[in-house]
């Protein structure tokens, strides 16, 4: 599979930075390849492995510029448990357990979201964000930066999978985003045990409470993880591979 894949040698390097809500600055380094309208893919807690890039051919082929942000780990490979301390340690970007605001890192998020839009001179961007960043796609759609959100395998606060890690305020933002564009996605194997039923039910008690569907879920069978790459199987009919294929189609629709 490696020599299939695009490797970052490919890619477009540069650095953003910018102030967090704390006045914090924050710098990582961001890939970027292809063109078209432009998707923010956001890594998860295993890092940028080969699954990963894997997932930005695919984009890059159904005609985006992917824009994928370092934010920890090492590249190319996957480090789950060296990766989840690196987190814990970068306490002034992310807070794994907070339920009352998104973490810091959002704040980046958001600057590089509206600095892609403007340099690219697009109207706005997609976003990817997937287990530990699932749930900054969430707080991202609230900006008039992001036209489409994909939350996959939302998996934060770590061990309140009863809520969201967002503020009052942000869940405000977002609830009227969605009305404006329309239902984001959200992606999850039915029986995962980081992004559970609860945090499911939380999601539609937030956003679908009145009948409105601001949020789509697309809950498939099984107890995997991660929808888009280390799960993921490419074989047409492959409920995997059918979730893509619904989250390139709304891209399309949503960017294009």
């Amino acid at each position: 599979m490696t020599a299939q894949v695009t490797q970052l040698s490919a890619y477009q390097k540069s650095v953003v930075t910018a102030d967090t809500r704390e006045g914090r600055s924050i710098s990582h380094d961001v890939y970027s390849r292809g063109s078209g309208s432009p998707v923010v893919l956001i890594q998860e807690l295993p890092g940028i492995g080969q699954e990963t890039l894997r997932l930005a051919d695919k984009l890059v082929d159904a005609g985006h510029e992917v824009v994928m942000p370092h934010l920890f780990g090492p590249l190319g490979k996957t480090s789950i448990g060296g990766n989840l301390l690196r987190v814990m340690c970068m306490r002034k970007e992310f807070r794994l357990m907070a339920t009352d605001a998104s973490s810091p890192v959002s704040d980046w998020l958001r600057f590089l979201c509206r600095e892609v839009r403007d340099s690219r001179s697009v109207r706005g961007v997609g976003v990817i964000g997937m287990c530990l960043t699932g749930n900054f796609a969430i707080t991202l759609i609230g900006d008039d930066s992001v036209l489409a959100a994909v939350a996959s395998q939302p998996a934060m606060p770590f061990f309140k999978q009863g809520a969201l890690h967002m503020s009052p305020q942000e869940i405000a933002r977002s609830r009227e985003a969605l009305e404006t564009e329309g239902p984001m996605r959200v992606l999850r194997f039915e029986d995962d045990p980081l992004s559970t039923i609860e945090k499911s039910d939380c999601i539609h008690r937030t956003f679908n409470d009145d009948g409105q569907e601001r949020v789509k879920e697309i809950v498939l069978p099984g107890k995997g993880h991660s929808v888009l790459t280390l799960d993921f199987i490419d074989e047409a009919g492959h409920p995997t591979h059918e979730a893509l294929e619904n989250v390139l189609a709304y891209f399309a629709e949503k960017l294009n």
